[in-house]
């Protein structure tokens, strides 16, 4: 709050008259305003800064339990002999705190880009942004965008080397995005492109495809290009080359207006280019093409698994993280059984949340040695620490058992989640299908909801129900 009105009060009461340092020379009216006062105030004004700071800390006993500890420093200004007022000035100082930690920091962040902390601008004359704003590349309607802010130290060396890079990367990404498309639209080349190797223009597919089947001299000669391109040109700083001119006027100008506005719409065109090859090298790398209908893509990886259970409307099959690229079957299988095993114990786990709730504890003790009811033992996580160790141990052994009574190898039936247990498949391989597609569904669904309880449970003391019942939750320690 107080370096939030260090950066307003000056700016509209104006600095004090006199000497801020008398034997140095310096006014009040020298010192700037914002950040650029840090590099102004002397030593000995730092030293006085630091030298209050130590004694509001020193001052008072801030140790727990204290009222300075809680803010009050005796300062009834700023709180108040009478309890509730007091109470409501320091709900309003923490409120205002809480805006000025905000307000500080955006008036920092701004001031260390424009050199001002607001105002138009049209003023931030001084600002390293300004460098660059009326370059090559600045167009509507964001205007100069650096939200990474490479240019904030206003190098135009810096700036003039990404340029260049930029350049050649558009300018390779055009050609590459049009080597998709031009063989699309006109054909292959006639003839052989290696003669050798018997290998013809038409025997090369298009996109990544193509990568194995270019010959090793085709490589050379690719690499023997792009060398030419690199070393027939001076593009040291300050030279045509680095700015983008090779000397091919169809591609600039000899004019100096009209080859501006071909570099700048090169620049668009060139930007757009990378997008747009990243884009074709994604959809290539997951489809076998850059462009067209899903249903002529039967060499994807991805049709491996669309017919698998758990595909199901209105996503169909889908794998965001691209676990399913590599196209192996036995990956896949293995993904498969982990998930119907994580989906069932959440089944179970759910249930066992909701099942208490619904019908009540079982009668009896679930430990008649210890003397321990069922009805003794919290719902939820907090059942964790009341369960006595046979219990426990009971738990792991039937675990155990699940683990080891099948042969869950791969291509066995319990691999595939049948254990045999007809009530919950089938016999008929239809409704067996069916039924094991729906424990999929209900699998990832219950994985959410467990989840969900567990949160809500840790954080409340109760997976569900009214907040004003959550009497026993932790937060309750701090509502104030």
């Amino acid at each position: 709050m107080l370096a939030t009105m260090g950066y307003i009060t000056p700016e509209i009461t104006g600095k004090l008259p006199g000497y801020l340092s008398p034997s140095a020379g310096l006014k009040f009216a020298d010192v700037p305003n914002g950040l650029a006062a840090i590099s102004k105030v002397p030593a000995a004004g730092w030293g006085q800064i630091l030298a209050y700071m130590a004694f509001c800390e020193v001052s008072q006993d801030q140790s727990a339990g204290t009222p300075a500890a809680a803010g009050d420093f005796g300062f009834k200004v700023l709180t108040a002999s009478d309890p509730e007022a007091k109470k409501t000035k320091l709900a309003a100082e923490l409120a205002n705190g809480r805006l000025a930690m905000m307000a500080i920091i955006g008036m920092f962040f701004q001031d260390g880009l424009t050199g001002s902390a607001w105002g138009d601008w049209a003023n931030y004359t001084a600002s390293p942004l300004r460098a660059f704003e009326n370059e090559l590349g600045v167009q509507a309607p964001v205007g100069f965008w650096d939200p990474a802010g490479f240019t904030a130290d206003g190098s135009t060396e810096n700036f003039a080397r990404r340029r260049q890079t930029e350049l050649k990367h558009g300018r390779i990404s055009m050609l590459a995005t049009m080597g998709y498309i031009t063989p699309e639209i006109t054909g292959k080349l006639p003839g052989y492109l290696s003669p050798s190797a018997g290998l013809k223009f038409a025997d090369v597919p298009n996109g990544l495809a193509a990568i194995s089947k270019v010959p090793a001299a085709g490589w050379g000669q690719i690499l023997a290009y792009m060398a030419f391109c690199e070393v027939s040109q001076d593009q040291s700083a300050g030279t045509p080359a680095a700015a983008g001119d090779f000397g091919f006027k169809v591609l600039t100008a000899s004019d100096p207006e009209a080859k501006k506005t071909k570099l700048a719409a090169e620049l668009a065109n060139g930007r757009l280019a990378m997008m747009a090859i990243i884009g074709m090298f994604f959809q290539d790398g997951l489809t076998g093409s850059a462009w067209g209908d899903w249903a002529n893509y039967t060499a994807s990886p991805l049709r491996a698994f669309e017919n698998e259970l758990g595909v199901q409307a209105p996503v169909g099959f889908w794998d965001p993280a691209g676990f399913t690229a590599d196209g192996s079957t036995e990956n896949f299988a293995r993904r498969r059984q982990t998930e119907l095993k994580h989906g069932r114990i959440s089944m179970l786990a759910t249930m066992g949340y909701i099942t208490p709730e619904i019908t009540g504890k079982l009668p009896g003790y679930l430990s008649p040695s210890a003397g321990l009811k069922f009805a003794d033992v919290p719902n939820g996580l907090a059942a964790i620490s009341k369960v006595p160790a046979a219990g426990w141990g009971q738990i792991l052994a039937y675990m155990a058992f699940c683990e080891v009574s099948q042969d869950q190898s791969a291509g066995t039936p319990a691999a595939a989640g049948d254990f045999g247990f007809k009530v919950l498949t089938a016999s008929d391989p239809e409704a067996k299908k069916t039924k094991l597609a729906a424990e999929l569904a209900n699998g990832r669904l219950a994985m959410m909801a467990i989840i969900g309880m567990f949160f809500q449970d840790g954080l409340t003391g109760s997976a569900w129900g009214d907040w004003a019942n959550y009497t026993a939750s932790p937060l309750r320690a701090t509502s104030q």
